[in-house]
């Protein structure tokens, strides 16, 4: 029922009764007091002492009344637990009694309803006093373990947070680190290729300057020009008026033949003039070497072996 203060809860009829505390207290009962004037403020005081005197006396009474039912049932069991049994069969015994007990407990428990300690409205304040004072005690133990809990998870988030804000400056550090690697690596890699593609120009330009020079020494020893002498004859017999041309050597004529492919690649012929032997013109023709041009025949061309 709300608002009804309940009977405490019967201690196990397996705890031993050695002594009734509340007897003993009934020794410590304060005498009401005896006041010296006849004042109305004394009269009220003694009035209000008896009267809380007469509600615990009253408690107290049922409180014995109800212990005395308890010893009695505790002899009860003593008594038929006096006869001897093995070891085994006693721990069998007292877990089967256990049980037995806590299952009438329970279905007692489950029938019963709640049950007013007594009509007395002074012993129900006092109790009810004393009830208030236990919960607010609880409940200060709460809150004191709430905020003492608070302030620990306080400290906790304060320290995961800084532990946070340091693990994302490391991660921040070491993402400008990677990039500047990655620029390192990537301008060590372009300076590397960079390099190798230097030595390998180098390395060409070496090859084709070797080349050019043994295709040089080998044209001039085996296609050397012709003697001056008769070449001047020659041409004054021809024309006795034009000036002697100064002839070129075959190799000038392949590298210029080569400069003018590569330089001008759109239009890579020369024109056959009086440098140009005619002997070695028609050589380079009839190898395969040089092309003429389809529209001009006094131009040639380097034949593309490098397409």
């Amino acid at each position: 029922m709300p608002g009804c203060v309940t009977a405490p809860r019967r201690p196990p009829a397996s705890l031993p009764l050695s002594s009734r505390p509340i007897s003993a207290e009934r020794g410590h009962r304060r005498e009401p007091g005896r006041g010296s004037g006849g004042s109305r403020g004394a009269m009220t005081e003694e009035s209000t002492a008896s009267g809380a005197v007469d509600a615990r006396e009253e408690l107290l009474n049922e409180c014995e009344s109800i212990w005395s039912q308890m010893e009695e049932c505790q002899s009860k069991i003593t008594l038929k637990r006096a006869e001897p049994l093995t070891e085994s069969d006693a721990e069998i015994s007292l877990l089967m009694m256990r049980m037995k007990a806590l299952t009438v407990e329970f279905s007692q428990w489950q029938i019963r309803s709640p049950e007013l300690i007594s009509t007395n409205p002074e012993v129900l304040l006092t109790l009810g006093k004393e009830e208030l004072w236990k919960v607010k005690e609880d409940l200060e133990k709460v809150l004191l373990t709430a905020q003492l809990r608070n302030k620990k998870i306080k400290e906790d988030f304060h320290r995961e947070e800084q532990w946070h804000d340091e693990q994302k400056k490391i991660l921040n550090a070491l993402k400008e680190t990677e990039k500047k690697m990655e620029e390192d690596i990537e301008s060590h890699c372009q300076r590397r290729a960079f390099h190798k593609l230097k030595d390998e120009f180098f390395k060409v330009k070496a090859y084709k300057e070797e080349l050019l020079n043994a295709l040089g020494a080998f044209l001039e020893e085996h296609f050397p020009l012709p003697d001056k002498d008769v070449t001047a004859k020659k041409k004054k017999i021809k024309n006795s008026e034009e000036p002697v041309t100064q002839l070129i050597a075959l190799h000038e004529i392949l590298e210029n033949l080569i400069n003018t492919l590569f330089t001008t690649p759109h239009e890579p012929y020369i024109t056959v003039d009086d440098s140009l032997w005619p002997p070695y013109v028609e050589l380079l023709l009839r190898c395969g070497v040089a092309l003429r041009h389809p529209e001009d025949p006094n131009r040639i061309r380097l034949e593309a072996f490098h397409q």
